[in-house]
């Protein structure tokens, strides 16, 4: 090696060291991207990363902040601004550290829950860590409280699925289906509240994550008796089309019920009147069995429903399921309350990513859906709601049954029955369905 290209070389790596680029050079892993997602009870933070991070972390107080170390890792992304509207961080900024590490600072409002995990390659993300930040005085839910001599509401949780930094699927247009499902759901919610009776309440109200327990958690708070979760399908192949409704799958809804059962001093009030002898039993075999009458209480209820909403979609939209299919989906775990999910079309579908996007399909969607509350719940209201004293009961016409027998039966008069029914004489058949107006 000559002199000069000797000197040259000195030179070169003198000028790293000065200036502070050595880590540049020899990082194996860098801080591509920094997203910040505000909700209303957490905030979630998302480094995007080259590769599976290696990190570190840990607390400080006084004040109060979070200190994440990337162990042989570049950052690449100006962070003055990131966390500017945002309440529980007041800035991320970088601090020393010891060589190969890059150690980021996140200077909080005060002392949340933390969470900090890595995910893995998924849709057009790479490897990230996610820090999820979680307030700790949980404010109280509002539900509504008729008075004394008023029946309830029926309260019905709506979940806009995925939000935040989860796009969910993609269409070939580039549409997110976190903003079809929650354009989906906010006018679903206002055809709800349009009628007597019945209360919707959003779980996810913006563009941010919900985690799938925090779902099931909020929809207890509010009292939920239904919880529909709003979807888009995806496919490989641009082909597939049309909507679905999926409830949980047997073998989902036993693992949640063992897991009730293992736990159930904390896990009883879920479980309606039953919850407190569950609670107290000694013998495991009948809060086993208590437990497991109310599981499937809610998964009959549940694929009732779904029923429903598949006999009212299909008026609307091109069916991709003609009957209710079940699948193990964390946002429908819960064993108290039935539960179902609306896959709206299949976003990856160029027709149908249009009509998804389309203000008057989502309306028609939104009605079908509301459609099937109102009916399913005309025949099964709960006991203490409005619903209960008002519209109509089923009835199916058994042997040796007439109109006069059920008029008493139900204290309604013979013409009330024809009336609401359509019938023009006092006919009528074995296993006919007959509509009860309630007293």
């Amino acid at each position: 090696m000559t002199t000069k290209i000797f000197n040259r070389l000195v030179l070169f790596f003198s000028l790293i060291a000065a200036l502070g680029l050595g880590q540049l050079v020899y990082a194996a892993n860098s801080i591509k991207g920094v997203r910040v997602w505000p909700a209303p009870d957490s905030t979630r933070v998302v480094f995007d990363l080259s590769k599976k991070p290696e990190y570190k972390y840990f607390s400080l107080t006084k004040p109060q902040r979070l200190v994440i170390d990337f162990k042989d890792s570049k950052n690449t992304v100006a962070l003055a601004k990131l966390a500017k509207n945002d309440k529980r961080i007041k800035r991320i900024r970088t601090s020393k550290s010891k060589k190969g590490t890059t150690r980021l600072v996140l200077e909080l409002a005060k002392d949340y829950r933390t969470s900090v995990f890595p995910l893995g390659p998924a849709g057009q993300y790479g490897d990230r860590l996610v820090v999820d930040l979680y307030d700790k005085e949980k404010k109280a839910v509002a539900t509504h409280q008729p008075k004394s001599n008023q029946k309830r509401d029926i309260i019905v949780a709506i979940v806009a699925g995925h939000g935040g930094d989860d796009p969910g699927s993609i269409g070939p247009k580039g549409t997110y289906e976190k903003h079809i499902t929650l354009a989906i759901a906010k006018r679903l919610q206002r055809v709800i509240n349009k009628e007597k009776g019945l209360k919707a309440v959003m779980i996810r109200k913006g563009d941010y994550y919900v985690n799938h327990n925090r779902k099931t958690e909020l929809a207890r708070k509010y009292k939920a008796d239904l919880l529909i979760s709003i979807h888009a399908d995806a496919f490989t192949s641009p082909k597939p089309s049309g909507a679905s409704v999926l409830v949980q799958a047997t073998r989902r809804a036993n693992a949640e019920l063992s897991r009730w059962i293992s736990n159930r001093q904390k896990q009883s009030e879920l479980l309606g009147g039953a919850g407190e002898t569950i609670k107290k039993t000694k013998d495991n075999n009948l809060a086993i069995a208590l437990a497991d009458m109310k599981k499937e209480h809610t998964m009959a209820s549940s694929y009732d429903f779904a029923e429903h909403v598949v006999g009212e979609l299909k008026k609307v939209t091109k069916m991709h399921k003609p009957k209710p299919g079940r699948l193990s989906l964390a946002v429908l775990k819960s064993s108290d309350i039935p539960s179902v999910l609306v896959e709206t079309g299949f976003i990856s579908n160029p027709g149908e990513e249009r009509r998804l996007k389309s203000a008057k399909h989502q309306e028609k969607l939104a009605n079908a859906i509301a459609n099937s509350v109102k009916n399913y719940f005309s025949a099964n209201p709960p006991l203490d709601s409005y619903y209960a004293s008002v519209g109509y009961r089923k009835h199916k016409v058994a042997r040796g049954e007439s109109l006069s027998v059920l008029a008493q039966r139900y204290k309604v008069s013979v013409n009330q029955l024809k009336s609401v029914n359509n019938l023009s004489s006092n006919v009528v058949k074995i296993g006919q369905t007959l509509k009860i107006p309630r007293a």
